[in-house]
Order: C-alpha cells, then sequence, then structure tokens
C-alpha cells in the first residue's frame, strides 16, 4: 500500500481479539506491542478501553468533558491537561480527535452556535499539532464550517456513518480536504449491529460494496500529496482487523 495511507483499528485491546489475532494466552499488557508490530497506527479511543494506566485514562476522558458536556465553552483547563498528557507520546502522536455527538432540531436548530463556539476554540489551540473535527450532522458542513477548519490547519474528518454524507456525495459537495492530511473513520452503525452481536471476532456484515466506493476518494486524496490516517471499529463489519485486511485486498486489487 502506498506509505501515505496508514490504516488501523479504533483501539487495540478488545479482549474478543484474543485467538483471531492476537495468539491465544497474550497478556493484555502485550496487546499494543503485538498490534503495533503488524500496524503502523491506531485510534486511542481510551474512554471506553482501559489498558492505559489510570491517570493517562483520566487525562484522556477529557475530550468527553470537552467536546461533549462542556461543548467547548470555558474548557481551557481540560484542555490543556489533555493536551500536555498527549506531548508525552513525542513523534508517536498523530492527530487529535474532536469528535462531537449529533445534535436534534429542538438541541440546535442552527448550527451557527456551534460554529461560534468552535471557531474561538480552534484559534485558541495551541500550533504544531495536528487537530480533527468530526460532526455528524450534515447541515454542519457548510462553507463557513469548512474555511474555518481550513484556517485553523485542522481536518474534516470523513467518517463512513448512517447520519452522515457518503463519501461519494461529499466529495462532490464541496473541498472537504481542509487541512495537509486526512483524517478517515469507517464507524458503522452502532446500534444495528449491536443487536446482532456483542463479540467483535469476526465479520457479520459484509461491506466490500462500501468500502469500493471509498478507494476513488482515498486516490484522490493520495493524489492530492496528502498522508491519510484511516480507522475502521469493529461497529463497521464486526471486526475492525476483518475490515482491514478486506479493505488491503480491494486496495491491492482496484490498482
Amino acid at each position: 500500500m502506498n506509505p501515505r495511507l496508514r490504516i488501523g483499528a479504533s483501539s487495540w485491546s478488545a479482549p474478543s481479539w484474543e485467538g483471531v489475532f492476537y495468539p491465544p494466552g497474550t497478556p493484555p499488557a502485550d496487546y499494543l506491542a503485538y498490534y503495533a508490530g503488524r500496524l503502523d497506527t491506531v485510534e486511542v479511543d481510551a474512554t471506553f478501553y482501559r489498558i492505559p494506566g489510570e491517570r493517562m485514562v483520566d487525562a484522556w476522558r477529557e475530550r468527553k468533558t470537552i467536546t461533549h458536556e462542556k461543548l467547548l465553552v470555558e474548557c481551557a483547563q481540560e484542555c490543556g491537561a489533555f493536551l500536555k498528557v498527549m506531548d508525552r507520546l513525542g513523534d508517536k502522536l498523530g492527530p487529535l480527535l474532536l469528535q462531537f455527538r449529533y445534535f436534534r432540531k429542538d438541541e440546535l436548530a442552527d448550527p451557527k452556535p456551534f460554529l461560534d463556539r468552535l471557531e474561538v476554540f480552534l484559534a485558541g489551540l495551541p500550533r504544531g499539532r495536528r487537530y480533527v473535527v468530526e460532526v455528524r450532522n450534515k447541515s454542519f458542513v457548510n462553507t463557513r464550517f469548512l474555511d474555518l477548519l481550513r484556517r485553523n490547519g485542522a481536518a474534516l474528518a470523513l467518517i463512513d456513518h448512517p447520519w452522515f454524507f457518503d463519501i461519494e456525495q461529499l466529495m462532490r459537495k464541496s473541498d472537504v480536504l481542509t487541512a495537509e492530511f486526512a483524517y478517515v473513520r469507517w464507524l458503522g452503525d452502532r446500534k444495528a449491529i449491536e443487536h446482532r452481536t456483542t463479540r467483535w471476532d469476526r465479520l457479520i456484515v459484509d461491506r466490500r460494496r462500501d468500502m469500493g466506493r471509498w478507494i476513488p476518494a482515498i486516490r484522490t486524496i493520495l493524489d492530492r500529496g496528502l498522508t491519510i490516517y484511516g480507522y475502521f471499529n469493529n461497529h463497521y463489519a464486526g471486526y475492525a482487523i476483518g475490515s482491514i485486511d478486506t479493505f488491503r485486498s480491494l486496495w491491492d486489487g482496484s490498482g
């Protein structure tokens, strides 16, 4: 694969991967080392998985406080604490994701208040790091939103999620590549798949057609000289590592 196409999973610590990805009997403390020998990037979702130490986890959890509870207001202390801990990763640190939930119309009928807050927040972030903003509301993706991301060098998270644009719609909509890198999240439908399984050790949804729609977009992004960080969630098809293998096979066969 192109070295600028970095594909990994959203977390490394699912216990059900033991025996299908991790060798049987692998201690959880050794999961990350094994993962790193096979994949060169991982999305740390430590609000759900607690293999890191408690102090590190407490700092990572500030992401929820900033984006979900305080919604970017009066959160400078939390943000500073989070960034300080992240700096300990040094050159291993990848993009930092600001993930926002879907807002119902009775909560936020107009995106302007959100964009006002986001503009101030992004402008106040320290430079020298890579930031990503994920929204679930289609109406938020307008010219002002994309322009403010671009001014601050932040990437729009390109997501595969049932509430959001599909990638073909999104790439036609506007120039959604707002940073010197791109960030892709294959999320899937969490509620739908959890009705079918809560073990994440096998593919239970055939997503090859959906993945195939991403291939032209990925090639377009690479042709623009950007590095892509892409992450598969277990909820996408049932098993993130299996999704990665499927994507790689499709990619190799598409060239």
